[in-house]
C-alpha cells in the first residue's frame, strides 16, 4: 500500500512537471506586470517591463506589451512639450491594450492617420473616472502641455464614486506570497486564467465548488424600473460633478470617449447642457460588418480598436488647434 501511494505521488508530480513544461514552452500563461502606487497616489505599472499577455485557453490572443518609464503600456515615452502637439488617451484595460501588440496600439494607429501628433496612452486595468481625473490632476504640469485629453468612460462601471482613493489593498494583495507563488508556477497561473483553479478556491473558502450560474443572468427587475434608474443616474451624475469640483475639468481640451448605446440619456443631456464634449463610437460599431469584440472576452478586438483609432483620428483632425508659442524675452 505504501509503495502504491508513493508511486502515485511520484506520478502526479511528474505529470504536473510535464504540464508545467508544456505551459511554459507554448507560453499558455499570461504575464501581469507588477503594479504600484507612486508618490502622487497614481496606481500604475512598474516601469520597464516587457512580456506577453495571453487571453483564451489556447493562445487565442497573444500580444506583446511594453511598460514605459511612465508606467504605462505604450510604444513611446511621454515627453510633453510646448513645441509639439500631443493627445493623452486615458482609460482602463480597453485603453491599456494588452489585447493587441503595443507596437500597433490605438495610439500608434492614430499617429499613423494624423500628421505631427504624439499620442500618450495612460491605460491601466481597473481605472474608473475617479482614477483618470485624479491622474490628470496629479500630473498637472504635464497635462498643461498636452493639447487634447480623452477620457474613456464606461457609464455603467466608471461613475461609482465621487472621490479618488488609492487601492492600497489590491496592491498589497497582488504582492503577497500567494500571488507570487501563482505567478512563478505557470501551471497555476494558466489554471487560474481559464477558471480551473476557481472551484478549488471556493472550496478552500468554505463555499460550493460549482454553482448554477443561470440566475446570474437574470435581469434585475428593479433596474428596469424608471424610478430606480433615475436614482442611479442622479447618483452617477452627482459623482461626476464632485469629481469635476475636486480635480477640475478643462472643457476646452478634454472629451469623453463613450458608447451612447450604453450611456444614460440623462447623463448625455447633462454633458450637453454643461458643454462637456463626448466622442460617440456607437455608430461605427453598429455599422461594422465584422465583430468588434473578442469572442471569449468583452474587450475590443483588433477591428474594434481600429474603429476607435479612426474615430479619434477624425476627432483630432477636426479639433486640432495650434499650441501657443512659448513667450520669449527680448
Amino acid at each position: 500500500m505504501k509503495k502504491f501511494i508513493l508511486k502515485t505521488i511520484i506520478y502526479i508530480l511528474l505529470i504536473l512537471l510535464l504540464l508545467e513544461g508544456i505551459v511554459r514552452v507554448f507560453h499558455l500563461y499570461t504575464e501581469d506586470p507588477p503594479r504600484f502606487i507612486d508618490e502622487y497616489g497614481v496606481e500604475k505599472r512598474v516601469p520597464n517591463h516587457d512580456g506577453y499577455a495571453v487571453t483564451g485557453n489556447r493562445n487565442q490572443n497573444f500580444s506583446k506589451f511594453h511598460i514605459n518609464k511612465a508606467g504605462f503600456n505604450s510604444f513611446r515615452e511621454f515627453t510633453p512639450s510646448v513645441n509639439k502637439f500631443e493627445m493623452a488617451l486615458i482609460g482602463d484595460s480597453f485603453i491599456e491594450g494588452f489585447h493587441q501588440d503595443f507596437s500597433y496600439s490605438i495610439g500608434k494607429q492614430i499617429e499613423n492617420q494624423t500628421d505631427n501628433i504624439e499620442v500618450y496612452e495612460y491605460g491601466y486595468a481597473g481605472y474608473d473616472l475617479a482614477n483618470q481625473m485624479h491622474l490628470v490632476h496629479a500630473y498637472e504640469k504635464d497635462f498643461q502641455l498636452i493639447n487634447k485629453i480623452v477620457l474613456y468612460l464606461n457609464y455603467e462601471n466608471d461613475l461609482g464614486r465621487g472621490v479618488y482613493e488609492p487601492n492600497k489593498g489590491r496592491i498589497k494583495m497582488l504582492s503577497s506570497t500567494v500571488f507570487k507563488i501563482r505567478d512563478n508556477i505557470k501551471l497555476l497561473a494558466y489554471g487560474s486564467k481559464i477558471g480551473i483553479v476557481e472551484p478549488l478556491k471556493k472550496l478552500a473558502q468554505g463555499g460550493v465548488a460549482f454553482n448554477d450560474t443561470h440566475n446570474a443572468y437574470k435581469t434585475n427587475e428593479l433596474k428596469d424600473k424608471e424610478e430606480e434608474q433615475l436614482k442611479i443616474d442622479e447618483k452617477r451624475i452627482a459623482n461626476f460633478q464632485n469629481l469635476i469640483k475636486l480635480y477640475g475639468f478643462n472643457k476646452s481640451k478634454t472629451s469623453l470617449l463613450l458608447d451612447t448605446r450604453k450611456t444614460s440619456e440623462r447623463f448625455l443631456e447633462f454633458c450637453r447642457k454643461n458643454n462637456i464634449r463626448y466622442i460617440d463610437f456607437s455608430i461605427s460599431f453598429e455599422n461594422s460588418k465584422k465583430p468588434t469584440t473578442l469572442i471569449y472576452d468583452h474587450h475590443w478586438n483588433s477591428h474594434g480598436r481600429a474603429l476607435i483609432a479612426k474615430e479619434l483620428a477624425y476627432y483630432l483632425k477636426e479639433n486640432k488647434t495650434p499650441k501657443p508659442l512659448p513667450i520669449t524675452s527680448e
